[in-house]
């Protein structure tokens, strides 16, 4: 976290909570005058991840809810959020890709490949 931030934080927000990626969310003491209404951001636990923000304050950094939603599995089909993982070694490879041995379903066997000057 960058010392404008820090600084930024401790004077003109408020400490709203974190959540359980570690994330810490402000509100500033003064609402905004174009818009009437505070300010809202994170300070990422981990580096600039915003992928890392679960939906509950998601709804609560665009304004959507007044308060954070509380962070609980409603239903016992939903599944844990997960930030995004390309570049990972857990990143989705379908079917076919190098790192997952490259062998692919062969085609139709009706493509010819184009060549010049015919």
């Amino acid at each position: 976290m960058s010392v404008l931030l820090r600084l930024t934080s401790a004077l003109k927000g408020r400490k709203i909570g974190t959540d359980r990626f570690g994330n810490v969310y402000f509100e500033s003491r003064r609402p905004l005058p174009i818009y009437n209404r505070p300010r809202r951001w994170v300070v990422y636990a981990r580096g600039r991840e915003p992928t890392t923000v679960p939906p509950e304050w998601h709804a609560w950094l665009h304004h959507t809810t007044p308060e954070p939603l509380p962070e609980r599995k409603l239903y016992p089909w939903q599944q844990e959020h997960l930030p995004n993982l390309t570049g990972t070694p857990h990143a989705y490879r379908p079917p076919g890709h190098d790192y997952v041995g490259g062998t692919r379903p062969p085609t139709a066997g009706d493509y010819e490949a184009w060549t010049p000057g015919r």
